[in-house]
């Protein structure tokens, strides 16, 4: 009840408000733009190439991991923002941003899945979530890695999520459903898109940090 409470009263906020709204816009736009681009290149997938850590180790079947160590980490990250209300606009707009600029880099190169990789057996729903062409780069080392930059302050929640971009990036290796290059190329680019994130959303970022007076902070 304490963190309904608390939700109401930043939402009470006009400023939060619309800081809200914006970043929620941002966040949906990439999520949407980030599926029809998985499903552009998967229709557009041409031939595999070869790559040097996949082509010398054999396929471990980690559906589950893959899937719902995923599922695990984003019903984590939901926790914390309705426990912290103040994370939530900058959090939502760098994930948009994040999935945004992904959906741009998925859709511009066309691989081919490698040939020996796990078959996913999932409902509609996960499968247009997780089961797409979407290679390069890596959302499951992406994500993770983008929620450690916010949460840096904190030790124990950057920590977490860095293990967790770890693990899903060696998940997703070993399960070939990644190239080597798209989860070693997502710390780059993900700490690119935090710091345009810093830039595009200066307000969101000071809100995150500082909160609303009076209003700040997990109470």
């Amino acid at each position: 009840m304490d963190i309904l409470r608390r939700l109401g009263r930043y939402m009470r906020d006009r400023e939060f408000r619309l800081a809200t709204l914006k970043a929620t816009a941002l966040f949906c736009i990439g999520i949407i733009l980030n599926t029809f681009g998985s499903i552009y290149a998967t229709e557009r997938a041409s031939n595999y190439v070869s790559d040097l850590i996949l082509s010398n180790t054999r396929v471990y079947h980690l559906d589950g991991l893959f899937v719902y160590g995923a599922l695990f980490v984003i019903m984590f990250a939901f926790a914390i923002l309705v426990r912290d209300p103040k994370t939530i606009p900058f959090t939502l707009a760098s994930i948009g941003l994040f999935y945004l600029t992904r959906s741009v880099f998925i859709s511009l190169t066309h691989l081919g899945p490698f040939p020996t990789h796990a078959d996913l057996e999932l409902g509609m729903l996960l499968n247009l979530v997780f089961g797409g062409g979407d290679y390069f780069f890596s959302g499951h080392t992406g994500a993770p890695f983008l929620l450690a930059l916010l949460f840096w302050r904190d030790t124990i929640l950057r920590y977490l999520f860095l293990i967790s971009s770890g693990v899903l990036g060696v998940v997703v290796l070993l399960t070939h459903l990644h190239y080597s290059i798209d989860v070693l190329s997502a710390f780059f680019i993900t700490y690119g898109i935090y710091h345009m994130a810093l830039w595009l959303f200066p307000k969101e970022a000071r809100l995150f940090h500082e909160g609303i007076p009076g209003l700040s902070g997990p109470q």
